[in-house]
């Protein structure tokens, strides 16, 4: 072994560079970040999007989309659902407080009741909303609507 052969274990030095240690290291001065704009301060961020003061796409492209601020968001509760409702329980009176004591509203929401599947108990049904099927086919079966 020979003083002259020495190296470091492989792995355990790095060469990077050490920048804005003096003139004499040749990365002095500006660092190698340039002369002046943003990217030569401390600090500098670049934001998402940034186009080097260009218009950003996501502002150049026209807004799409419309947001009725009158729309009403329904839970939307099946003919099937009521009939499972009175074979299961034997409910004739259907409520918002029955479809959350059956754990399918929270209570809050708005409740419309739609006519998909088959009903054949008479029952009075009372919710928010109702579709023309719906009322149809519970009027049929001899039940009632009410909207409260």
């Amino acid at each position: 072994m020979k003083l002259n052969t020495l190296k470091p274990a492989a792995g355990s030095t790095h060469s990077r560079r050490r920048i804005g240690r003096g003139p004499g290291s040749g990365l002095g001065g500006t660092s190698t970040r340039g002369h002046k704009g943003a990217k030569a301060r401390s600090g500098y961020k670049r934001k998402i999007g940034f186009e080097g003061g260009q218009m950003p796409l996501q502002r150049r492209l026209p807004k799409g989309g419309f947001k009725n601020i009158n729309h009403k968001e329904y839970f939307a509760v099946n003919l099937s659902t009521l009939q499972k409702l009175f074979d299961e329980k034997g409910l004739t009176k259907i409520g918002i407080a029955e479809l959350k004591a059956a754990g399918l509203t929270n209570g809050r929401e708005l409740v419309k009741i739609l006519g998909k599947g088959q009903l054949t108990a008479k029952l009075e049904v009372e919710a928010n909303a109702f579709s023309k099927t719906a009322e149809e086919a519970i009027k049929a079966a001899g039940g009632n609507t009410t909207i409260i």
